[in-house]
């Protein structure tokens, strides 16, 4: 079991996220647990405000520093278990399957979610929170970030699939590789048709074929893991 503590200052933003399919049975089969949090709760004055423009001026506004502390220090002793804290940020380490796989091991990961022109800068010094980057590419705060790693994640947890093979074939699972084409009825559709060899009933003929599709595909779409994946073989 996982639990994730999302920190954010629109949590309404979560409402329709957690009521999807695969996620949803996990939080009813007690696989994983998902709490949110609002920063504004954590505000001293009546307007509950938790941003201020920034020193030596700038464009936005900037998330201060004692409703964000105070809201990590709470939620941390929650539980006898603070959790791995984490930050969403692109100048954070890049999200990949091997990271996926790392965070998958915490049982508990309280994601803190920026907003405006992101944190005083004291934040990330005083609360040493894992820095996580989804890509080079700026969105509008933290919370579809923190979805993607929600996402990802909860996919290294025993039971949450409904298949536990089913990971294994995805891409990125296998060796590095990318996912093998895959089709289902009808066979034919529109001059488009399925491969024979998926039709033969011959299960190794089949392995041999999304092998060799996954790495043909890695190789034209992805040189840098086909590269790894040639490397591999060879020691």
């Amino acid at each position: 079991m996982i639990r994730f503590d999302v920190l954010t200052l629109f949590p309404e933003i979560f409402e329709s996220y957690l009521q999807q399919s695969l996620l949803k049975l996990a939080i009813q089969r007690g696989l994983v647990e998902v709490h949110l949090w609002n920063f504004r709760d954590w505000a001293a004055d009546n307007h509950k405000s938790v941003d201020d423009k920034p020193f030596g001026g700038g464009p936005g506004m900037l998330l201060t520093c004692p409703p964000v502390f105070d809201c990590v220090e709470s939620v941390q002793a929650e539980t006898d278990e603070p959790g791995q804290l984490v930050m969403m940020t692109p100048q954070g380490r890049r999200l990949d399957q091997d990271f996926v796989k790392e965070l998958s091991r915490h049982k508990r990961l309280v994601l803190l979610c920026g907003r405006y022109e992101g944190f005083d800068e004291r934040i990330r010094e005083g609360l040493k929170p894992l820095e996580i980057s989804v890509g080079d590419f700026i969105c509008n705060g933290g919370e579809v970030p923190s979805m993607l790693i929600i996402d990802t994640v909860i996919r290294m947890i025993p039971g949450v699939l409904g298949e536990e093979t089913s990971q294994k074939y995805d891409s990125f699972s296998d060796q590095r590789l990318l996912e093998y084409p895959q089709y289902t009825r009808p066979r034919e559709y529109r001059g488009m048709t399925v491969p024979e060899v998926l039709l033969s009933g011959d299960h190794g003929r089949v392995a041999e074929w999304k092998k060799e599709q996954s790495i043909q595909r890695t190789k034209e779409r992805r040189e840098d893991l086909y590269q790894e994946f040639v490397e591999q073989q060879d020691t």
